[in-house]
């Protein structure tokens, strides 16, 4: 795998809270269609789920998200991490992500950070926060004059914004969190979770550029 874009319309984000439930929550997204899963960095079971996940359910591709740090990139890689997502980058971060080997998506916000990357030979990115610094159309506005960067846009996409997002032809993907809604997780409702998967693997990128 050299690149994170082509796993799945939709990469879910998850932030697991309890280690137990990062194998049955994989293998519900996986039955739904969605073989792709970013465990976020963000609570101390994180690498430990993402650790269970990779031996676990090897069909699985299981990635680290919010990866701010070149200790984080490492430690995610060790743990059986198969690609890598940050929310910014640093030429640090940058390098450290580049270093482990693994497909990773910096994330970008403006069109100076994607020019940027493009002179890094970075062509896959993450946008975020997506609907915060400008949704669709400002992804729709980068498409002509930057048309070798290609997104995965995430944050406060949901179920109705996502496909409005898979119609742009700079768009591969996108991240979040909506297939995952609280009160199933609480209730360990992963059937109920593979439903929303279905519903989400449905939805597919529009046109390439030829």
């Amino acid at each position: 795998m050299d690149t994170v874009f082509g796993l799945a319309p939709v990469i879910p984000v998850v932030v697991v809270e309890h280690a137990a439930d990062a194998v049955p929550l994989a293998r519900a997204l996986l039955a739904g269609g969605l073989g792709a899963v970013e465990i976020t960095l963000r609570t101390p079971v994180a690498l430990e789920a993402i650790q269970a996940v990779a031996h676990g359910v090897p069909d699985a591709v299981v990635g680290a998200g919010t990866v701010l740090t070149p200790d984080h990139a490492a430690a995610a890689a060790a743990a059986g991490a198969r690609f890598l997502v940050s929310p910014g980058w640093t030429e640090r971060l940058l390098d450290a992500m580049c270093g482990t080997g693994l497909p990773y998506l910096p994330g970008v916000s403006t069109a100076s950070e994607v020019l940027d990357l493009l002179e890094r030979g970075v062509t896959d990115m993450k946008f975020f926060p997506a609907e915060a610094a400008g949704g669709v159309p400002f992804l729709r506005s980068l498409a002509s004059p930057l048309p070798r960067a290609r997104f995965c846009p995430t944050g406060g996409i949901d179920a109705a914004r996502a496909p409005q997002y898979l119609a742009l032809p700079n768009v591969a993907c996108v991240g979040g969190s909506w297939m995952l809604p609280k009160d199933l997780l609480a209730a360990r409702d992963w059937e109920g979770v593979t439903a929303l998967a279905k519903e989400a693997a449905a939805l597919r990128p529009g046109a390439r550029w030829s």
